[in-house]
């Protein structure tokens, strides 16, 4: 299943996640750690 990486948009496979976050309830997938540790300190910034 493929996931969009709510940091920068980029369209991954989950299982190809690098990372995950869960924001209220939400898992998030990401291409890369810097993409993951931007989102886990700005959470609302990027949370549907």
């Amino acid at each position: 299943m493929s996931a969009k990486d709510p940091v920068c948009g980029m369209v991954i496979e989950e299982k190809d996640a690098v990372g995950t976050s869960v924001h209220n309830g939400t898992t998030y997938h990401f291409c890369s750690m810097d993409c993951k540790e931007e989102f886990d300190e700005n959470p609302e910034d990027y949370a549907d």
